[in-house]
């Protein structure tokens, strides 16, 4: 299938992985001649990378594909992503959708939109996910402050709520020599800071005699990069040897975060997650100890079933003693063919509603306190976007800062004085 115009489209959900990828397909779009535009405007092909975490991804999706076909009657649709390879057939069943592309097909979009024809209804795509073994390496781009690259994918942990297993299949990756070539494809880019992203980024390696840790030390040596962040590792993985050297590296950035989903040991034995709420706990110390300025994230799941009011207030009353700097909230949402779905005690929605809102504002009581140590101090900031006549960017340790400044910073590693602590973020000057 062609079009005269070539006009493209791209809208992604989800986490930084499928940024990563979505800006890997592109690229294969603009070096065969297509024309991108923004998913609000009129193109030809419109192409939604979905993520089916939460009832409200899917929700979301078939949204976004009503939207497109509104602008474009006769644009082509093409759903890739998680929701994609999990419910293809459901996708397909929506008006307006011409290809449904599963986990390990979606690299080879521009392949098939030459191939398949349309004519004959809705294509679907999708490999067995117990059959998905390759790997394809992606990194984002066009934000040119910072890029996200993906160094793993797909996980072999069986938690009881999770769908990501199903979606993307068992751990994979590359080898430290092909990353590190990805790498540096990156660091010509002008990119300052990469972020390295994955389903399970410390399980890389498994299977090999390559780790993770290795791969930190090949990336520690990565000339053109100043920063680089580490998205998200398990608690288990998190060893003392990793957080050692990032307290030495000044490329790693203080800056960790850790899904926990549970301060309650019983619910996290119904979640089947491979650690305590003491390891947690014994990992934080260990950050805090090594790197004292360091900020700390974790995940937290509320309305998980079997979550008595107790096991709440265990949970809250955890995060409200250990030092994290801030919280990701998740209302728990029944995903279909996990574990957690056929279990009993399902907590009452407004009973969730309630428990979201304490964490969310313990968040920003966390935050608050976190952002309060540094007023006053000075810290390095790398710039990334303007808004409303303030430069805005992140130190070291993530915490946003807005600048107000008429010189262009962009891009640029400045130190900052932080002046006035406003929650979610910091106003500061330039020194």
């Amino acid at each position: 299938m062609r079009t005269p115009t070539k006009r493209n489209a791209f809208h992604t959900m989800g986490c930084k992985l499928n940024f990563s990828e979505t800006a890997t397909i592109s690229r294969d779009f603009i070096r065969q001649g297509f024309e991108q535009v923004d998913y609000q405007n009129k193109a030809d092909i419109y192409v939604l990378n979905t993520c089916s975490v939460t009832d409200n991804a899917d929700k979301e999706a078939r949204k976004l594909i009503r939207k497109a076909k509104r602008q474009n009657p006769k644009s082509s649709i093409v759903v890739i992503g998680c929701y994609a390879q999990l419910k293809p057939n459901d996708i397909a069943a929506m008006d307006g959708v011409d290809i449904v592309l599963g986990a390990e097909e979606k690299f080879n979009l521009l392949n098939h939109l030459n191939t398949i024809d349309l004519n004959g209804g809705t294509k679907i795509m999708q490999s067995d996910i117990d059959h998905v073994r390759s790997f394809t390496p992606s990194y984002s781009s066009g934000e040119r402050t910072r890029s996200f690259l993906k160094i793993q994918d797909g996980c072999d942990y069986t938690c009881s709520f999770c769908t990501i297993p199903l979606a993307r299949g068992s751990s994979r990756n590359d080898t430290i020599l092909n990353t590190m070539q990805m790498a540096q494809e990156v660091a010509e880019t002008n990119t300052r800071e990469i972020v390295l992203t994955g389903v399970n980024i410390g399980d890389f390696g498994k299977g090999s005699k390559e780790t993770f840790f290795d791969l930190m030390i090949e990336l520690n040596k990565l000339e053109g990069i100043d920063r680089i962040r580490i998205s998200s590792i398990e608690p288990n993985l998190l060893t003392d040897q990793i957080i050692e050297y990032c307290a030495q590296s000044e490329k790693f950035m203080p800056h960790f975060h850790v899904p926990l989903q549970s301060g309650s040991n019983k619910i996290l034995r119904k979640m089947k997650r491979r650690y305590k709420r003491e390891y947690y706990k014994d990992r934080i110390n260990k950050i805090k100890y090594n790197i004292p300025d360091a900020c700390i994230g974790a995940d937290i799941i509320v309305g998980f079933p079997g979550e008595t009011e107790n096991d709440f207030i265990e949970t809250y009353s955890f995060l409200n003693d250990i030092d994290i700097s801030y919280l990701h909230v998740f209302t728990f949402s029944e995903r279909s063919n996990t574990k957690a779905i056929e279990m009993c005690e399902v907590v009452q929605k407004e009973t969730k509603v309630e428990r979201s809102k304490m964490l969310r504002i313990l968040s920003d009581k966390k935050q608050r306190y976190f952002h309060d140590k540094f007023i006053k101090h000075q810290r390095p900031v790398l710039f990334e976007h303007m808004k409303n006549g303030k430069i805005i960017g992140h130190t070291d340790n993530y915490i946003q800062v807005h600048v107000k400044t008429e010189s262009n910073f962009l891009n640029t590693i400045q130190d900052v004085k932080l002046i006035d602590n406003l929650t979610t973020f910091v106003v500061g000057d330039i020194v």
